[in-house]
C-alpha cells in the first residue's frame, strides 16, 4: 500500500480495511493482532480520497492516545501530513489553532466533546472517525456525542470501532453497532482460518509461585477473621459441608430469600451479615494470592470507606477489627517498601530471561 513504511499487511487486514472503505465498520480483533494497522491503511485511502480533509482518531486515555500516534509517526512518511496530540492541558486558543493546521487529530473524547460543546472548531471537514476501545462507547457519554455530531456535520463522513472485548452480550454488541451507526462487523479471533496462519503455536509453562512470608503473615490475619465469622455460622447451624465462596454465596441468597418471605430465623439478620462479611474476606484472601498488592490495598481502602460511612454494620464492625487494621497496615508497608507480589516479580524475571 502507498505511503506505508516498513510494514506488510496481512491478507485478513487487507479485507478488513476493504469493509471498513465502504461501510461504517466494527472491528472486532484479539488484542496484538494489527487493528491499529487497519486505522493505518483506513486514513491512507480516505485522506488519498478527500485531500485537504482531517482525520479524528480517539481512544479513552491519553497514553493509549499518544501510543496511537508514535505508531502512526513510525508508519507514515513524514511529508504525509500534520500529526497532533490534544491535551486538555493545551489551551483551547492553541488547541483551536492546532485543529486548523493538524491533518491527524489523536485524542481523548472528553477533551473533544468539551470543545465541540464550546463550539471551538466542528467537524466538517473530518472524513474519518476512529474510535478504538469502542465497546466504551456504551457506558462513555463523550464517545457517543462525538460520534453523533460527526454523523451530523461531516460532509463524507466515514467511522470504525475497534475493540478486542465487545462482550458477549448480544444487545451490548447492538449498542455499540447503533451508537457509531455501524453497518458491518468484521470479527475475527485466534481460530479463524485466515488469522490463524499467521500465529505460531502458543506454548504454556505452567510455574507455581510461593507467597512470601510478609504476604502469608497477612493471609493468615484474615484467615483467622474469616474462620472466626464461619465457625459462628456453623454454631448457628446455617452452615453445612465444604466452605468456600460459592458456597457462602448460595448461603446467602437462601438466607436473603426467607427474609423476604418473612420465612427467616429471628437470628437470620446476623446470620446474613456474617455471610457477606465472610464472602468479602474471602475474595480480599483471593485478591492476596492472586493479584497485585495495589489491587488488594484497594480492596481493603473500599472496605475502610464503607465502614466509615457506616454502609452495613457488619462492615463497620469488620473493618474496626484490630486484626484487620494490622492486616491493612501491614499491607500498606509493604507497599511502601516497593514489594509486589512475586507473581509480578517473577513474571519481570522470565520477560527480561526473554530479551
Amino acid at each position: 500500500m502507498d505511503f506505508l513504511k516498513n510494514l506488510i499487511p496481512r491478507e485478513y487486514q487487507e479485507k478488513i480495511s476493504e469493509t471498513c472503505l465502504n461501510k461504517n465498520c466494527l472491528i472486532v480483533l484479539p488484542t496484538g493482532l494489527g487493528k491499529t494497522l487497519i486505522a493505518l491503511m483506513v486514513t491512507i485511502e480516505r485522506m488519498k480520497k478527500f485531500p485537504g480533509k482531517k482525520v479524528l482518531f480517539l481512544a479513552p486515555t491519553k497514553p493509549l492516545a499518544e501510543q496511537h500516534l508514535i505508531y502512526f509517526k513510525k508508519n507514515l512518511p513524514e511529508l504525509f501530513g500534520s500529526l497532533e496530540l490534544f491535551t486538555g492541558a493545551v489551551s483551547a486558543p492553541k488547541r483551536k489553532k492546532i485543529w486548523d493546521t493538524g491533518d491527524i487529530i489523536f485524542s481523548t473524547p472528553q477533551c473533544i466533546a468539551n470543545d465541540l460543546k464550546k463550539k471551538l472548531y466542528d467537524l466538517t471537514e473530518v472524513c474519518l472517525l476512529v474510535e478504538d476501545e469502542a465497546h466504551r462507547c456504551v457506558k462513555n457519554y463523550d464517545y457517543n456525542f462525538v460520534s453523533k455530531v460527526f454523523q451530523k456535520e461531516s460532509e463524507n463522513p466515514r467511522i470504525i470501532g475497534m475493540t478486542a472485548s465487545p462482550g458477549s452480550d448480544f444487545n451490548k454488541i447492538k449498542e455499540i453497532c447503533k451508537n457509531l451507526s455501524i453497518e458491518e462487523v468484521e470479527l475475527r479471533t485466534r481460530e479463524s482460518p485466515d488469522v490463524k496462519k499467521y500465529l505460531q503455536e502458543l506454548e504454556f509453562e505452567k510455574k507455581v509461585v510461593e507467597l512470601e512470608k510478609e504476604f502469608i503473615e497477612i493471609r493468615n490475619i484474615l484467615k483467622r477473621i474469616f474462620d472466626e465469622y464461619t465457625d459462628e455460622l456453623k454454631i448457628k447451624n446455617f452452615l453445612f459441608g465444604p466452605i468456600n465462596k460459592f458456597s457462602l454465596i448460595e448461603l446467602q441468597r437462601k438466607i436473603g430469600v426467607q427474609i423476604s418471605r418473612n420465612l427467616s430465623h429471628p437470628s437470620s439478620y446476623f446470620a446474613i451479615s456474617l455471610v457477606s462479611q465472610a464472602i468479602k474476606l474471602s475474595h480480599a484472601i483471593d485478591l492476596l494470592e492472586t493479584q497485585t498488592l495495589e489491587s488488594f490495598q484497594k480492596y481493603l481502602k473500599k472496605l475502610l470507606a464503607e465502614g466509615e460511612a457506616r454502609k452495613s454494620k457488619g462492615v463497620t464492625r469488620l473493618v474496626n477489627r484490630d486484626d484487620f487494621r494490622l492486616a491493612y497496615n501491614k499491607t500498606s508497608f509493604l507497599l511502601e517498601k516497593g514489594e509486589e507480589h512475586p507473581k509480578v516479580k517473577e513474571i519481570i524475571r522470565a520477560v527480561r530471561d526473554e530479551k
